[in-house]
């Protein structure tokens, strides 16, 4: 049996990092290959070290104005790329050597709460201030524009009027944890 191979890009904490690595920890026919990330001081590095997971920082550079990150990929030949909490925007010329193999997990409920800038805290504090009675996670691939790529799953919460961003915060987490890792396994079985 062949072994699937992930790669996961990350720009922060790394808690769906972590969560995925541990997922597929026991699996012999998964491997996470290494985690990117486009912060020098991101935490994720940290976890990485800790779980025995190579971790790269790159820059702007080597991501979108040379062909460095797009050749490193092609050279391990991921079945999924997976964005995990990353903030860039991924290059065209990546999208289109990797077409539906790069996914990504945004906290809302998408169309509603994507773009440029709609991440972590700043979606939250957006889906409190429009008085919300519902969001959840939106499992999507990746194309050339932030957060329009086709729809893979999305899984709702209920926001009760007393919740602050940061309660917000938390269910949508819970949410990221329990189906990111399953959706993920779901598309390598497909493969």
């Amino acid at each position: 049996m062949k072994t699937k191979k992930i790669i996961l890009f990350a720009s922060g904490s790394g808690s769906n990092v972590e969560n995925i690595a541990n997922y597929f920890k026991l699996r012999k026919d998964v491997t996470i290959c290494c985690v990117l990330t486009n912060k020098s001081d991101a935490k994720v590095i940290e976890r990485c070290n800790r779980l025995g997971i190579n971790a790269l920082f790159f820059n702007r550079q080597a991501f979108s104005k040379s062909n460095f990150i797009l050749d490193m990929l092609r050279s391990l030949e991921p079945d999924l790329i997976v964005l995990a909490g990353f903030l860039w925007k991924i290059p065209e010329a990546i999208t289109n050597a990797f077409p539906n193999k790069i996914i990504n997990i945004h906290p809302a409920l998408l169309p509603k709460y994507g773009g440029k800038g709609m991440y972590g805290m700043h979606v939250h504090n957006a889906v409190k201030e429009a008085k919300e009675t519902e969001t959840g996670i939106t499992i999507h691939y990746v194309n050339a524009h932030y957060d329009e790529g086709a729809t893979i799953q999305q899984v709702k919460t209920i926001v009760n009027p007393k919740d602050s961003p940061e309660d917000i915060a938390s269910k949508v987490h819970l949410l990221e944890y329990e189906f990111f890792p399953k959706v993920i396994d779901e598309l390598l079985s497909k493969q």
